[in-house]
């Protein structure tokens, strides 16, 4: 549990250093890293929830994936323009 917190912790400190980022430079590319790293954060927050659903554990693990397929895809597209 505490290595997923500490997950959390870090995700959500790249989402707000590329938060910053974009904020300083209004960029396309900035402005995808940052959405993708938002995503990424919701993906680590439901994982860290995931052990905590008892017998929906199967079911919420397709549903916590999503995310970090969102976050991913929006980072390859940051660093594809």
């Amino acid at each position: 549990m505490g290595m997923r917190l500490v997950l959390f912790a870090l995700s959500l400190g790249l989402t707000l250093i590329s938060f910053q980022a974009y904020s300083q430079r209004k960029s396309t590319a900035l402005q995808y890293a940052f959405i993708g790293f938002a995503f990424i954060s919701m993906g680590a927050a439901l994982t860290s929830l995931g052990s905590q659903v008892g017998s929906w554990e199967r079911a919420f693990g397709i549903v916590e994936t999503i995310p970090f397929i969102v976050g991913f895809s929006m980072l390859y597209v940051s660093l594809y323009r």
